[in-house]
């Protein structure tokens, strides 16, 4: 049984869309300098639209030097 397009999640709203809406293909070549306002806005050229990769975990900060003599320190005596 399908789902109704109303009963669908709010997230995914928000998710990454391959295909931009003419708006976005516009401001996406203002971004790009490559459009101008006496150009029409049909027949627009394709637009690369990647998603971002979100960062993962952080990787653990290496040890200062301070805080390795004192845990050297510890170890000996």
């Amino acid at each position: 049984m399908s789902l109704h397009k109303t009963l669908k999640s709010k997230n995914s709203l928000a998710r990454h869309r391959n295909v931009l809406s003419r708006a976005e293909r516009v401001e996406k070549l203002k971004e790009l300098d490559k459009w101008s306002d006496d150009l029409s806005p049909f027949g627009l050229q394709k637009v690369a639209h990647r998603k971002v990769a979100v960062g993962g975990k952080e990787k653990k900060q290496a040890k200062t030097a301070e805080e390795a003599a004192a845990s050297e320190a510890k170890k000996e005596g």
